[in-house]
């Protein structure tokens, strides 16, 4: 009787909440903690994946693109987590939310296949921190799809948080392509005002 309750209660766990997106999160921070040395926030963090039948597109042939950035959800919980300024910022009183991303799908991931997610700091300013991410085919090397992300960090002044890192001390010069990124999202912001 007790298993037949559990088993139902599982079951109606599994339809109204996303146990697996949690169960992922933990296995891939705890991994992490475990099992991985600490990492410079400077430097490019990797995990791994394989495209599975729940995760391809209604042809069942390779990747929807709505798992890319899923997936990228987790790459960043893990360079958040490896390189511990998600604790700084928590120790501020802050928070992490996304504000812009934007992907670029190169050729599709197809069933089965494995692939890493890369994940590196590129740039900073005073209210937000900008990654890079890349999917990359273990067997060929290619770099499938690149991801560019805006994590606005919420109560901290990003400036100063990343003088608390000594690799980071010297802010790097703003990449051409997240300039052209980030001119295009403040146009889309300002048509949206003019719009009101």
């Amino acid at each position: 009787m007790i298993s037949c309750v559990l088993l139902v209660g599982l079951l109606v766990l599994y339809m109204i909440w996303d146990v697996n997106y949690f169960l992922r999160c933990v296995a891939t921070l705890g991994y992490g903690m475990l099992f991985q040395r600490k990492r410079k926030v400077t430097d490019q963090t990797a995990i791994y994946g394989l495209c599975t039948t729940q995760d391809v597109d209604i042809f069942i042939r390779h990747m929807n693109n709505a798992r890319y950035l899923r997936e990228l959800d987790f790459a960043r919980f893990h360079f958040y987590g490896l390189t511990g300024i998600y604790g700084k910022i928590k120790a501020k009183r802050g928070g992490a939310v996304q504000g812009a991303s934007s992907v670029r799908y190169r050729r599709t991931i197809p069933i089965f296949t494995a692939y890493k997610i890369t994940t590196k700091l590129v740039w900073w300013d005073d209210k937000a921190i900008y990654l890079e991410q890349q999917f990359v085919t273990l067997a060929d090397g290619f770099v499938r799809a690149v991801a560019m992300s805006k994590q606005c960090i919420t109560n901290v002044d990003v400036l100063a948080l990343m003088k608390e890192y000594p690799e980071a001390e010297q802010r790097p010069p703003m990449p051409e392509e997240l300039k052209l990124w980030l001119d295009s999202i403040e146009m889309s912001s300002q048509k949206l005002r003019k719009d009101k």
